[in-house]
């Protein structure tokens, strides 16, 4: 393994720890919904891109697959939330 790997791992992990703890401001000080919703799909992004830095980091290939189903719960999530700002509701009868 490189020798520079361990310390670009560690500098992508504080840097998208820093842009969580951002858009969690965001989230709790946002002044409309779109932007708590924005904010939202920042953390859930920045979450999943921290599983694919663990995984480059420790060589497993399971954070990958964590990665990969926090993309579709966040996507899932995304869509349903803009959906009910849009009409009021998720589920239409």
């Amino acid at each position: 393994m490189n020798a520079v790997l361990p310390w670009a791992v560690h500098f992508a992990l504080a840097c998208f720890a820093l842009a969580m703890f951002l858009a969690f401001l965001r989230l709790l000080r946002g002044p409309a919904a779109e932007d708590r919703i924005l904010a939202l799909d920042a953390l859930y992004i920045n979450g999943m891109l921290i599983m694919l830095v663990l995984g480059i980091g420790f060589g497993s290939s399971a954070y990958f697959d964590i990665a990969l189903v926090i993309a579709l719960f966040g996507f899932v999530g995304s869509a349903a939330m803009a959906k009910f700002l849009l009409r009021g509701e998720v589920i239409e009868p």
